[in-house]
């Protein structure tokens, strides 16, 4: 039994030549799913095709479902899981379980529920395409470069946040009393500060000469603030770049440089 159990955990690793096969097999279902969901969104289309996309998700949903308990039988492979009760507890509560868990969760959920709950449900299927970075080597070195420089990152979003909250508490004060209907209170120009702060632009416009004047030095910071995750996280693409390089070039069974000379001036053979 432990035999299959490793050897199943490999293949769904991807670990081998038919673990890719498989894990491509189930990228391509995550991505049907998704096509289907935005079909499914276009009435006319649900209508015609009501039965295949009823079928082809009660096919996606057992596929995924079997995945997620084999996942949950095989993690005690893992060091960090390895008991096989309290293992396998912990990894229920990772993220990359819990996203599983939610992807075929709506199709669990009574149907007696509120209509506009089930539909906000529902969408919750589009969580699917975010499992593909359990299988996607691009998309692994996203999630791991978002976990290296998570300490910078929560960092510049207080300071984010703290800049939003100073700036919209600001243009109330400024602005209520010339423009009462629109800066209402402090959380309803919260909106304006965002907009502001990314320079998308809306249709809320100070008309105070204080106001204008804010609302200018708030666009100019916000040019600078969201710069700073864009350099934390190209600085941390490029270290994860040049890791994986640097192990690329290592051999693998002595864990020497492939490129640095032997004794005697020959190179490192593998």
């Amino acid at each position: 039994m432990l035999k299959i159990r490793k050897r199943l955990f490999q293949l769904l690793e991807g670990t081998e030549p038919i673990g890719r096969i498989l894990q491509l097999s189930l990228m391509t279902l995550i991505a049907l799913n998704v096509v289907a969901v935005m079909v499914n969104s276009v009435q006319d289309l649900a209508t015609q095709w009501q039965r295949p996309l009823h079928q082809f998700e009660l096919f996606s949903v057992t596929i995924f479902s079997i995945e997620y308990l084999l996942r949950l039988w095989v993690a005690p492979e893992r060091a960090a899981y390895a008991h096989p009760l309290w293992g396998r507890l912990r990894y229920l509560v990772t993220p990359l379980a819990i996203l599983d868990l939610l992807a075929v969760l709506p199709a669990f959920l009574p149907v007696t529920l509120d209509l506009r709950f089930l539909r906000a449900v529902r969408m919750m299927r589009m969580l699917r395409v975010a499992r593909m970075t359990r299988y996607s080597k691009a998309l692994k070195t996203i999630r791991g470069v978002l976990a290296d420089r998570r300490d910078e990152l929560l960092a510049t979003a207080s300071v984010l946040l703290l800049v939003v909250v100073l700036a919209s508490s600001l243009m109330f004060e400024i602005e209520h009393d010339a423009q009462p209907t629109v800066y209402t209170s402090i959380p309803a120009t919260l909106w304006w500060a965002i907009a502001t702060l990314t320079t998308m632009g809306i249709d809320i416009r100070p008309i105070t000469p204080l106001g204008r004047l804010l609302a200018g030095c708030i666009a100019i910071c916000g040019v600078g603030l969201f710069a700073i995750p864009a350099g934390i996280l190209g600085s941390g693409f490029v270290e994860k770049y040049m890791a994986q390089r640097s192990a690329k070039k290592m051999c693998p069974h002595c864990g020497k440089s492939l490129e640095e000379p032997a004794e005697g001036g020959a190179g490192h053979v593998a």
